[in-house]
């Protein structure tokens, strides 16, 4: 798919998560958060859901979260502009609760075809959610956080060969300062992909 063909669909998903109603998050919703990046991307980078700030700009990871994100990113020599990064849910669920699995069902289908148009090497899942929803979606065997985290797994996908990386959260950095030099650790795997490929 050309870039100029990979623009037009995801334009069009951005219209229709924009007047979404499949779930009852969109009567509470600022705006809609479909994600945004590099539609080449190798990488893709899968949160949870959009928080306060999220909702009332419509942009990915630009609270506190994003902040943390953000030195992840810098610490492997990476930017937003060479990776594509969104979310399970695209609208905000009330008091930053988590995910229903109502939601989660009503919403993946815009992740599927993100994932579909996007086409990465590498898909990293930001948390608990997007790790167990990609990990069913490619019937990998259901793992906690706790366990995989920093891994590199490889499957074999309808849209040819990927690696999986399960990370922690971002947010786990902004309550459990610790967290952070787990992250750190964890995000030096992408250096390998930047190692064998030149052009991310």
């Amino acid at each position: 798919m050309s870039r100029e063909e990979k623009k037009t669909r995801i334009e069009k998903l951005r219209s229709e998560i924009a007047s979404c109603k499949r779930c009852s998050l969109h009567k509470t919703r600022t705006h809609t958060v479909p994600g945004e990046g590099d539609l080449n991307a190798k990488i893709m980078f899968i949160g949870e859901a959009p928080g306060k700030n999220e909702d009332l700009q419509g942009k990915p990871f630009i609270g506190r979260s994003g902040k943390v994100f953000d030195k992840l990113l810098e610490s492997v020599g990476l930017t937003r502009n060479q990776i594509f990064l969104c979310n399970i849910l695209k609208c905000r669920p009330p008091d930053n609760r988590n995910p229903l699995a109502t939601e989660i069902h009503a919403c993946t289908r815009n992740l599927d075809i993100q994932i579909k148009v996007i086409d990465p090497q590498v898909i990293a899942t930001l948390g608990n959610f997007s790790t167990t929803y990609i990990f069913q979606k490619f019937n990998l065997a259901l793992e906690k956080i706790s366990a995989v985290h920093g891994q590199v797994i490889g499957v074999d996908t309808a849209f040819g060969h990927k690696k999986i990386v399960p990370l922690f959260h971002p947010a786990v950095a902004t309550y459990n300062n610790s967290k952070l030099n787990v992250l750190l650790n964890d995000f030096c795997v992408f250096k390998q992909f930047l190692e064998k490929n030149k052009s991310f």
